[in-house]
């Protein structure tokens, strides 16, 4: 199956990306981490003002299948979340590189986003998979 993974994105090799604009980054989930996953029936997500550790896990995502951690491609502090997807976690297999978002985070390390992975490497790296 072919995915779809935006040029703009960095992503870690846990599968979750992130996105930076000018002040903060966005964090999500693959679309490929997402199909793996299958129905999703609930998301578990940190508090506002939390702070994350990159490579830490810093929260669940449940599927008829599995209950699978996130691990944090940065390190920062929660300035979001995604409060919609914690009431429609289903919402997150619709959309997961737009609407399906997770966290916006405050880096502690921008530099860090440089250490992930481009698109076209992780687009590699799945279909390796």
């Amino acid at each position: 199956m072919a995915f779809d993974f935006p040029d703009s994105y960095r992503y870690a090799d846990s599968h979750e990306y992130a996105w930076r604009d000018a002040e903060a980054v966005r964090i999500g989930l693959s679309a490929y981490a997402v199909d793996q996953l299958g129905d999703i029936v609930f998301v578990d997500l940190p508090e506002l003002g939390a702070e994350l550790n990159r490579g830490s896990s810093f929260g669940t995502v449940e599927s008829v299948k599995a209950v699978e951690e996130m691990y944090a491609p940065l390190s920062g502090v929660v300035l979001s979340r995604n409060e919609a997807l914690l009431a429609n976690p289903e919402e997150l297999q619709n959309d997961p590189h737009g609407e399906g978002w997770l966290l916006v985070i405050q880096p502690s390390d921008p530099a860090q986003m440089d250490q992930l992975m481009d698109a076209a490497t992780y687009a590699a790296k799945v279909a390796a998979i």
